[in-house]
Order: structure tokens, then C-alpha cells, then sequence
């Protein structure tokens, strides 16, 4: 409807100065003729005979010509045609306003809004064809914000843009949007009530921010209601859930359209009472035989008669159509399972030759209410896996949806026993299940749970038909395995091509035309992942050139926009982080704290306080109480974090573990073991608050402290698996910072007699647009020999300025062939930065990342590498990120 107003009105603008501009009576013939294919809905056939034109006789080409070929341009999506159009008639656009919007509007229904808006921000003289043509796109790449921004601008408003400003408000449905309808209406000429289209577009904004009663004395005020007036009422109210208003509104309708027929249908399926029954039966009843050829009306009367409870009536219904469309099948699948009549639902799947993914959820649905099946999800669903288990063992012949379950019981336990299991139950499992995304999924995602990634691996390999949630599965067990690197390789296995053309289909819109995308969600789940891995990679670099892949319309996912902050905080791009928060329009409770640990991670802890008290209150939750402490915690502000603690109603026990490491950085021991006896009045003892304490021991080389917080630990988790092994290495390297040496050994010997294996440290850095890692005293480099002559000539010249090695940070007895220098020098940081100044380099910016927490004397070793060689050296370490900058100072300020 706005598109044709907006076409009518805008012809009205372009046709007679294009017409004046055409330069021969041919051309002008030509431009007719492509309009008239044009509105003959034959595209190719408009390009083609456009395709007459090139660069030598372009100039020859009317205006009108230029036009007609870019609005078929448009309606094809062909955006390489429409580059070459642009092309072609690049150095006349600075002069020429009329093909300027035409353009704008290609780009913008083509979903490019960056090009679009430098054609935009070009042009000296803007026009309100093109400001309309700038509205209309942002609202159609779902950026209402910055369609009302941009309506601000414009000096000489018309219908159309006050249309388009009301649908964009619409769009966002917000109390301040309201609040712009209410006074921009106000404001208008009474002319523009006359227009039926401003009216139905300012009711419909109306209705959907929730305004019933504005949008009802704008309708009754009306003189001249058409059908568009009556169905955008109807609309709003089913969207209030005001069905009874919508009947009866209906009943005002003289000639009802199909439209309003479907929405008249809807209103009685939101209500579903026998007395609705009757109506809808009346109604189809009277309305004309070719209304019945409309799937629309056809999909909402048998949702209507299945919500209602008429069974007979929809299969009836059903059944006498002659033309079957998915979303028929849909609304019969969906109707017998609330009908409780399952069977039916499943049975009619298998009739479907090309299911989409919406009745496949369906027949899922289906198979759920059937007895065996519910009861595994049941116990799926409440932690019991093993029961599931149990009862799939009684079950003669599973189909593909119980042995899903039985693989999802499996993943839940993820011991070596299901394991087993799950390679006796997919050895056995006839092959065609294979061909089951489902059941591969579920699988692949078992196994990695079970810790055996190489079946895993396997399986999807020699899948041959990969799908968007198999890809996405890959990618989460990688990323929960801390195999970031496999992950980002999974997503370069995926044609970007398909996956960004997959969202552009309409098919997945059956049932519900505001349903999301099913595959837009897939992609959402894609994107989500890889930004996950690439935070975990934290390399900055690589970070930007992924993020360049991404789309727009993916960028502005509200969950997306989160993804990005965190990663940036996480790869240590405050600003970048900053510049997505800022541009948010509306803002959730994960963006919010997202920024306020990007803050903290990266040692602006100031800038997080100031940013937390900015935050409305109603959205705050644990994590970002938690965030903030953290960032105090990683500032050593702790008067802040102290009354912020203070002033929390509900502590969790995150909150308090986040406080105490607060407090036991600062040294505050008595203060945070007094917190503890607090905390442990009201909730059972908890240990990530005693490794917090046990940390902040470690810190100040505190060994008498650290000893009794293990020997508490010991007393009070017996039981928790891998408890005592990080909390006997902080104890041991307390002591040996101490000078303890014996105590720090024996304690070792012990781990080791247990079988317990530390953690191996690693550094990652990219060099040369590939990712290395270093252990310890690495060799595996082919330039191993290089890089460790590369670091002892480091070491030298930073001793000239003043280095001195720290054998407090040595954590082992020496062999008899090392030394302090050659332990020290052998640390993976290091190694991995020699890298980058090997061959004379002299890099100006290095990142390393590494999985443990940096030693003193690698900071120590950092700071003056980064004054010396002048050079920034970003460092992440398991707690933060350290910023050693030109000057010779880190980010942390040397509290960590």
C-alpha cells in the first residue's frame, strides 16, 4: 500500500523533469516501454532492454530510462546490475536530483544502507523523494531510529514522509515514540487526515505502542473510513488482545475484502468459544467462492475452526482444496496438536513432499505427546537423565526422535560410561537415521560432551549435507573446549553466500507473519559463536576481519550488538566496544553490563563506576553487580566497590566472591574473611570465594593465610572434583615466592603422586596473519633458535635500563644447568613476543593472549619492552587485560 503511494507520488515529482531531460523522441519510447514492463511485474525483460545502453551512448539515456531500470533492479534484488547502473551514471548524479532517490531506494530494499547513505550524505541538494526514499529503507532494514532521526532533518514535510515517520514509530513501539505521535499529529495540517493512508498508518503506529484509545477517536472522527482504516483497527486490536473489539468493528464493514475477512478469522481464533464457532461458519458461508483461493483466508479459517475446536469443519476445509501450501498444512499439524490428536498431525506430515522447517517443528511437536516420548523429555527437562536413559533401554523399536532424546540424556551426563553407550546405540541405529540433522546434531553435540571430539569430528566430516545448527553445534563444543581456533575454522567452512541467502527467503513467514525467521535465527546462532571464539582468540586483527563478513542486518540484532561489545572488551578495543554501546538506541541489561566489564577488563575501572550509575536500576542484575565489583576489584577501588556492596539488597553468591577478591587484592584479609563469616550465617560455603581469598594470598606472598584457606578448603569441599588442585598450586607458589622452596616442592610431589596435571601455560599471538602458541621454553617454532636468541638480546638491553630478574617468581627448584635468567627467559610471553622482533622488526603494536595469569617479572620485562622498543604490547591474562603503553607504564597500574 505505501509502496504504491510512495511510487504514485514520487512519479509525480520525476516524471515531467525526466521527460524534459529525454533526448530523443526513441529514448522516450524506450523509458515507456520499460514501464510498461515494469508494471507488467517483467524485470528481466526491463533489463535487457536497458542492457542497449553502455558507456559510450549512456549519456543518450533519459532520466525516466535510468529510473525504470533501477526499479527493476530493485524488485529483482539484482544489486550487480544496479552497481554497473550506478556506474555508468556516476558524474551525472552531482547535478542531477531526480535519478538520485531512485538509486537510494536500490540500495536501501537491497539491504545495503551503507551506500545508500553516502549517496545520501554526498549530495549537496537533498530532496524530499530522497529523504522519503532514506525512511523507507532504514524502516525496511529495521532501523526505525534512524528514520525518525533523519525525519528531524527535513525542512518541507509531505503525506509521505509523515506516513513513513508514523510506520517507523510503529516499528519501535515504544512510550517515547508514543509520545513523538502524539505530538508530530498534533502538529500536522488537517489536510493530511483526509489522506486515508496517513490515517491508517497513524492508527496502526497508535495500536502498536499500545495507544488503543487514541487510535479509536481517530477512527471514529473519521469520515471517509476505508478498508485499510477498518483493517489496521482490526489489526491493532487482535494485537491488543481486543479480539471482541475487532468482530465487532467488522460488522461496521459493508464489502469486506480479503484482508479483512482473515483478520475477522483471527479475532475468532484468539477467542475460540462457540460463539465464534457460529460466526466463522456464517461468515464462510457468505463470502464469495474466490476468496477460498486465497491461502491467506484459507490457513486463518482452518486455524479459526481448529482454535474453536471444529475439527470436522478444518478437515473438511482441508480437504476440498484443491491447491495445498505449506502453511495450510501447518495450521492442520498445529490445530490436531492442540486438539490432542497427534497422530493425525504426523500422519499428515508424511503427505508433505517439501516440509519447511516450521511443519517439521511441528511433527516434533506431535511425536512429543505421544507417551514415551514425553516422559524422556520430562526427565530431560528435570535433570534426570538417567531415567531417560532407563526407559529408552525398555523401548523395542526408537524411532529418530527417541534416539535424539536418548543422545541429549547422554550429553547431560557426559560421563565415559554414556559414552560407551552412545557408540553402542549409533553402531546400531539404522543409516538413513544419519540422514536426520536432528539426529546427527544431537550426536555430534554427545560426543563432544562425553569428551570424545575426534567421533565427533568424524561424524560431521563425512556428513554430506551440513546444516546451519550442525555447523553451530561444532562451533559451541570447540568454543566450551577452549579449541577457539577449530571453531573460527568450522565458520570459514560455511559458504557465506548461502548463509546470508538463506535469511533473504520468504518461506519461513507461513503460520505467523510476525514470526522471526527460522534460519535468520540459525544465522544469528552462527554469527553469536564466532564472535564467542573470537573474544576467547582475543587477537584484535583477526577480530576486525571477521567482523567486516557480518551483514548489517546482523549487526543490528540486539544480540549481536552485545556479542560485539564483549568481544571488543575481551580483544582490548574499549573504543570500539564504546562506539557500538553509544549507538544503541535502546539498550538492554546485557549491553549495559557488557560495557561496564569491557571497561573492567581492560583497567577503567573509574570509567565502569561512572557508567553503572548511569544505568537505570531496573535493569541491573547480579552479573552486572558483579562486573562492577570486578573492575573495582581490577582498579583497587575499594571504598567504590564497598558501598556499592553495601547498597545491594539480594547478594548472591557471585556478588560476594566478586567483593572478597575485591577486598583480598587490597589486602584486606580481616575485612574479607569477616565478609565470609557473614556470608556463611545465611548460604552454604561456597569455594570460589575461598580460591578469592586464596588468590589475594598468593598476591602478598601470604603463606601463612594461604596454607589455612587450603586447609579450610580441604575440610569443607571433600567431595567437589578438581577443588584441591588449583588451590595446592596457589599454595605451592605461595610459598615458593615466599622463599619456601621445600614446602613449594612438596606440595608438587604430592599433586603428582595423585595424578593430578596442571595446567600447561600458553601464550597465543598472530604473526604474519597466522595464530602461534608458546609453552614454556617452547622449541616447536621453525625459527625456535631465533626467537630465543631474540630474548636473550632483549634481556640484555633491558638490563641496560634498568631490568633487574625477580627469582621470587621462580615456582620450582632449579636443575643444575638453570638459572633464574634461563627460567625466567624461557617464559611463553616472552617467547612469544621476541617473535614479532625477530629479523630486525620493529613492531608498534604487539597482542599476546595468554590462559594464566602474567608473572611480576613478565610485567616487569613488558613494561620497559614497550618503553624501549617502543612499541604498545597488549597482554591478556586469565584476569584482565594489561595495556603496557609507549611510556613504559601498563593499563593496570601495576595492581594485579
Amino acid at each position: 500500500m505505501l509502496s504504491n503511494i510512495l511510487i504514485n507520488n514520487y512519479l509525480k515529482f520525476v516524471i515531467p523533469a525526466s521527460r524534459r531531460l529525454a533526448s530523443t523522441q526513441t529514448n522516450d519510447n524506450i523509458g515507456a516501454r520499460m514501464k510498461m514492463l515494469n508494471d507488467n511485474k517483467e524485470y528481466i525483460k526491463v533489463l535487457e532492454l536497458f542492457d542497449t545502453f553502455n558507456e559510450k551512448n549512456i549519456n543518450e539515456c533519459s532520466n525516466w530510462t535510468i529510473i525504470q531500470a533501477l526499479k527493476a533492479c530493485t524488485q529483482t534484488s539484482d544489486v550487480q546490475r544496479g552497481l554497473k547502473i550506478h556506474h555508468l551514471i556516476w558524474s551525472r548524479l552531482k547535478h542531477d536530483p531526480y535519478v538520485l532517490p531512485s538509486l537510494i531506494h536500490f540500495y536501501m530494499q537491497c539491504g545495503d544502507v551503507n551506500h545508500a547513505q553516502l549517496l545520501f550524505d554526498t549530495s549537496t541538494k537533498k530532496t524530499v523523494p530522497m529523504y522519503g526514499a532514506m525512511m523507507k529503507g532504514y524502516i525496511k532494514n529495521n532501523l526505525p531510529k534512524k528514520a525518525i532521526d533523519i525525519f528531524d532533518e527535513i525542512k518541507n514535510l509531505n503525506e509521505i514522509t509523515i506516513t513513513l515517520l508514523f510506520n517507523a514509530c510503529a516499528q519501535l513501539g515504544t512510550e517515547k515514540e508514543l509520545n513523538l505521535l502524539k505530538t508530530i499529529s498534533s502538529k500536522i495540517p488537517n489536510s493530511y487526515f483526509l489522506s486515508p493512508y496517513v490515517l491508517t498508518s497513524l492508527i496502526d503506529a497508535f495500536m502498536k505502542c499500545g495507544d488503543v484509545t487514541n487510535a479509536q477517536l481517530l477512527f471514529n472522527k473519521s469520515t471517509k473510513k476505508t478498508l485499510f482504516t477498518y483493517g489496521a483497527m482490526m489489526k491493532g486490536y487482535i494485537k491488543n488482545n481486543l479480539p471482541k473489539e475487532a468482530i465487532d468493528i467488522f460488522d461496521e464493514i459493508k464489502d469486506p475484502d480479503e484482508i479483512t475477512i482473515t483478520l475477522v478469522f483471527n479475532a475468532c481464533a484468539q477467542l475460540g468459544s462457540e460463539k465464534e464457532l457460529n460466526l466463522l461458519k456464517t461468515i464462510s458461508s457468505k463470502i464469495p467462492n474466490s476468496y477460498f483461493k486465497s491461502s491467506n483466508v484459507l490457513t486463518s479459517l482452518i486455524d479459526a475452526f481448529m482454535k474453536c475446536g471444529d475439527i470436522t469443519s478444518a478437515e473438511s476445509l482441508f480437504d476440498t482444496s484443491t491447491n495445498k501450501t505449506i502453511s495450510m498444512y501447518g495450521a492442520m499439524m498445529k490445530g490436531y496438536i492442540q486438539n490432542r490428536s497427534p497422530t493425525k498431525a504426523i500422519d499428515l506430515f508424511r503427505e508433505i513432499k517439501d516440509p519447511d522447517e516450521i511443519t517439521i517443528t511441528l511433527v516434533f511437536n506431535a511425536y512429543a505427546k505421544l507417551f514415551f516420548i514425553r516422559l524422556l523429555i520430562g526427565y530431560i527437562k528435570n535433570n534426570s537423565p538417567k531415567k531417560t536413559i532407563e526407559l529408552f533401554n525398555e523401548i523395542k523399536d526408537p524411532n529418530e526422535i527417541i534416539v535424539t532424546l536418548v543422545f541429549n540424556a547422554c550429553a547431560q551426563l557426559g560421563s565415559e560410561k554414556e559414552l560407551n553407550l552412545l557408540r553402542t546405540i549409533s553402531s546400531k541405529v539404522p543409516n538413513f537415521f544419519y540422514r536426520d540433522p536432528y539426529v546427527l546434531t544431537s550426536l555430534i553435540d554427545a560426543f563432544m560432551k562425553c569428551g570424545d571430539a575426534a567421533s565427533a569430528k568424524s561424524l560431521f566430516v563425512k556428513s554430506t549435507k551440513k546444516t546451519l545448527s550442525m555447523y553451530g553445534t561444532m562451533m559451541k563444543s570447540f568454543i566450551v573446549n577452549d579449541l577457539e581456533e577449530e571453531a573460527i575454522a568450522i565458520f570459514n567452512e560455511i559458504h557465506l553466500d548461502e548463509l546470508h541467502r538463506e535469511n533473504h527467503s520468504e518461506k519461513q513467514m507461513k503460520l505467523l507473519s510476525e514470526m522471526k525467521s527460522d534460519r535468520f535465527e540459525a544465522n544469528i546462532i552462527i554469527y553469536l559463536c564466532l564472535l564467542k571464539a573470537l573474544a576467547k582468540l582475543g587477537m584484535l586483527e583477526k577480530a576486525q576481519s571477521f567482523v567486516e563478513q557480518i551483514p548489517g542486518p546482523f549487526l543490528a540484532d540486539y544480540r549481536i550488538e552485545s556479542a560485539l561489545i564483549h568481544m571488543w572488551g575481551k580483544v582490548g578495543s574499549v573504543d570500539a566496544a564504546r562506539r557500538i554501546f553509544e549507538a544503541i538506541s535502546q539498550r538492554n541489561h546485557i549491553g549495559w553490563t557488557a560495557m561496564i566489564n569491557s571497561y573492567g577488563l581492560n583497567g577503567m575501572g573509574i570509567e565502569a563506576v561512572k557508567l553503572f550509575h548511569q544505568m537505570p536500576k531496573e535493569l541491573i542484575n547480579d552479573i552486572t553487580y558483579t562486573s562492577v565489583l570486578n573492575a573495582c576489584s581490577h582498579s583497587g577501588l575499594v571504598d567504590a566497590a564497598r558501598s556499592m556492596f553495601n547498597n545491594i539488597q539480594t547478594k548472591t553468591d557471585i556478588i560476594y566472591t566478586a567483593m572478597i577478591d575485591c577486598l583480598s587484592r587490597a589486602a584486606a584479609f580481616d575485612e574479607a574473611q569477616q565478609l565470609i563469616e557473614q556470608f556463611e550465617r545465611d548460604h552454604a560455603p561456597a569455594l570460589p570465594i575461598y580460591m578469592a581469598l586464596l588468590s589475594g594470598a598468593r598476591n602478598q606472598k601470604n603463606s601463612k593465610l594461604a596454607q589455612e584457606v587450603v586447609d579450610r578448603i580441604r575440610k569443607l569441599f571433600p567431595d567437589v572434583k578438581g577443588s584441591l588442585l588449583p588451590a595446592s598450586i596457589l599454595l605451592a607458589n605461595t610459598y615458593a615466592s615466599s622463599g619456601d622452596i621445600e614446602k613449594a616442592t612438596n606440595i608438587k610431589i604430592e599433586l603428582h603422586k595423585s595424578g593430578a596435571k596442571k595446567k600447561a601455560g600458553v601464550t597465543l599471538t598472530e604473526f604474519d596473519g597466522k595464530i602461534w602458541k608458546f609453552r614454556a621454553h617452547d622449541r616447536s617454532h621453525p625459527n625456535s633458535d631465533e626467537i630465543h636468541e631474540q630474548v636473550d638480546r632483549m634481556s640484555r638491553k633491558l638490563i641496560e635500563y634498568g631490568y633487574k630478574y625477580d627469582a621470587s617468581w621462580v615456582v620450582r627448584p632449579r636443575e643444575a644447568d638453570e638459572t633464574v635468567e634461563s627460567l625466567l627467559c624461557g617464559h611463553s610471553e616472552r617467547l612469544a613476543m621476541a617473535l614479532h622482533f625477530t629479523r630486525d622488526r620493529k613492531p608498534k603494536r604487539i597482542q599476546l593472549t595468554k590462559n594464566l595469569r602474567i608473572c611480576g617479572d613478565c610485567h616487569q620485562f613488558t613494561k620497559l619492552a614497550a618503553l624501549v622498543y617502543q612499541c604498545e604490547i597488549i597482554v591478556r591474562d586469565a584476569n584482565r587485560i594489561h595495556h603496557f603503553h609507549i611510556n613504559g607504564q601498563c593499563s593496570c597500574n601495576d595492581y594485579f
